[in-house]
């Protein structure tokens, strides 16, 4: 808890610099901006809200639940022409095709997850996995993420995430797929699976818990209060959960959620994205290794204002974090799960 160490993270067959001291140092660098307050709850000019136009000329429909449409400036289309042939190995370049869809939580801009009812975040999740079992039909990787806050680069204030297939698989999701595939062939046992097990028995990274989920800061924890939401039994996709265990994510979803707001009292920023097994091609194959998590990366290290920069050692060398995973697990255990508002 006091000396610098590295940590090892098996997920991603790299290492993290622990440097829990530097924490007690004094901050002169940037200060953030706190998220607005005053975020109305409808307004004609926000792309997102039921009834308004947008960029396209497309208007939403006055939907009063979940509301999925394909995004307006898409990073993947279906449709995307064969790169040129490389004439020189250092120069390769592959297809990439692909869709990206825009899902609106709520029609209410003024609603976050953790400010909305478990059966609202219960249809959140029943979208999710309407997705993912779409597109997963056909697309090899689905990715679901949100960007929540200004400050994780959202550029709209309405509670809403994106997804995005590809005809190919991410980097992050082909080292998944490899060190899982690897810690199951050595040790018989998918790797998340083992690993919720033992942070259940060993608590001190632990943050909320019930029957079916647990949430801990993990052991190779990079950003400051980075979480790791897992299953406890073995569950490779999202769409493979039973209806109980949907009712008990919302739940754990909406306490952890409640906890980060609390922190600092403000609507707590992070990125957020689901991992499971690979889709399309890969329905037919043995993904045993793959067990269905999801990472929440949250920058805020010292205060509302006072942001965690990976720049510099961490961009050149390696990652590194000014307090342990434990001190951070204990922090937020210790948070209560009534929001401050």
């Amino acid at each position: 808890a006091e000396h610098q160490h590295v940590r090892y993270n098996p997920l991603r067959d790299d290492w993290v610099l622990v440097s829990a001291h530097r924490v007690k140092r004094p901050w002169q660098g940037q200060l953030e901006k706190p998220p607005p307050e005053d975020v109305p709850r409808w307004d004609p000019n926000n792309p997102l809200c039921p009834g308004a136009t947008r960029a396209n000329g497309e208007v939403n429909p006055q939907y009063e639940s979940t509301f999925v449409f394909p995004n307006d400036f898409p990073a993947l289309q279906p449709d995307a022409p064969e790169p040129d042939d490389s004439d020189h190995p250092l120069f390769r370049a592959a297809p990439a095709r692909g869709v990206c869809k825009v899902m609106c939580f709520h029609p209410w801009s003024d609603l976050t997850l953790p400010l909305m009812s478990l059966a609202e975040i219960r249809a959140v999740i029943n979208a999710w996995a309407e997705l993912a079992t779409e597109l997963g039909a056909s697309y090899p990787w689905v990715q679901i993420f949100e960007n929540k806050g200004a400050m994780m680069g959202c550029s709209n204030p309405h509670p809403h995430c994106q997804v995005w297939a590809s005809s190919f698989l991410p980097n992050e999701a082909r080292l998944e797929d490899r060190t899982q595939r690897q810690h199951l062939s050595q040790h018989g046992v998918p790797m998340l699976l083992e690993y919720a097990e033992q942070e259940a028995r060993r608590k001190e990274r632990l943050v909320v818990e019930n029957a079916d989920w647990l949430v801990v800061v993990p052991y190779w924890a990079t950003w400051p209060y980075q979480t790791l939401l897992l299953p406890r039994r073995h569950v490779c996709r999202l769409q493979d959960l039973s209806e109980g265990e949907r009712d008990s994510l919302a739940s754990i979803m909406q306490r952890l959620l409640i906890k980060y707001d609390n922190l600092f009292e403000v609507s707590f920023p992070y990125s957020m994205g689901w991992h499971g097994a690979p889709t399309g091609p890969y329905l037919e194959e043995d993904c045993r290794h793959w067990q269905l998590h999801a990472h929440y990366y949250p920058p805020l290290l010292r205060s509302a204002t006072v942001r965690k920069f990976m720049v510099g050692y961490e961009m050149l060398a390696q990652v590194q974090r000014d307090l342990t995973p434990e001190q951070a697990a204990e922090r937020l255990r210790s948070l209560p799960e009534v929001h401050y508002k």
